[in-house]
């Protein structure tokens, strides 16, 4: 059998295993659950287009940044969708970040930077850098999701993912807390570790949802305290409509 021929074979052999798993075991929709069908994943084609997406990443100062507004100034700023509690899409985020699925992370990371590399939002960004995580609970979790969602938009750009943003004291949660407490409890709660590699750099931060902004606030500060010619750009996944 020819060398061609073999190939052929083989991947005719991956099909047909790909198509009988999916009989066994089927691929679903991450947020309606349906099976998917060829040529879709993790999200299918009818809730890719019926996503609430936020599409502010092409504004020069919009919703995101006037959330960050602050200390460090922001150059751009972009989340995939808008974050309503209960919605199947803030369901799909929520398995990702506490139902032990890194890889849903990391795919979604790599599916929403797919969607605006075309748009110039990556150009002349040189390090990714995520939102840290308390090492404790890191370790109970398993990961840290900010991390793989990270890692996804890597994947798609090229662009390398730094671990120079650390979380040296532990918080309380943020969740169900109002913006004044957020504020207060994520001060000074960043440290940034080998400030020279960050100087003159455009870094990206990465983080799941965006709420008050009070998180990515916190580490945009001590960034720009640390390296004070870096410049910051932000990204999350989720943001929930301002109150």
């Amino acid at each position: 059998m020819g060398r061609n021929r073999l190939l052929k074979f083989l991947q005719w052999i991956g099909d047909c295993v790909d198509d009988l798993s999916g009989v066994i075991f089927p691929h679903v929709c991450e947020v309606c659950a349906g099976t998917l069908v060829k040529g879709e994943d993790t999200i299918c084609l009818q809730c890719r287009y019926e996503m609430p997406r936020v599409r502010l990443h092409r504004e020069e100062f919009s919703e995101i940044h006037r959330r960050l507004a602050g200390h460090a100034a922001i150059d751009r700023a972009a989340s995939w969708f808008y974050y309503i509690r209960e919605s199947p899409y803030a369901r799909m985020l929520q398995r990702a970040k506490y139902n032990s699925r890194p890889q849903l992370a990391r795919t979604l990371g790599a599916m929403y930077a797919g969607e605006i590399r075309t748009d110039g939002f990556f150009d002349g960004i040189d390090i990714i850098l995520p939102v840290a995580m308390h090492r404790w609970k890191k370790l109970t979790r398993g990961y840290n999701q900010a991390e793989r969602i990270a890692q996804g938009i890597s994947d798609v750009t090229g662009i390398p993912v730094a671990t120079n943003l650390t979380m040296p004291h532990r918080h309380r949660t943020q969740t169900r807390r109002r913006a004044y407490e957020r504020w207060l409890n994520t001060r000074g709660i960043f440290h940034v570790d080998s400030p020279a590699e960050l100087q003159d750099k455009h870094i990206l931060l990465v983080d799941d949802i965006i709420t008050t902004g009070a998180t990515l606030h916190a580490a945009a500060e001590a960034i720009h305290n640390a390296a004070p010619t870096a410049r910051i750009s932000v990204i999350s996944l989720g943001l929930t409509h301002s109150s």
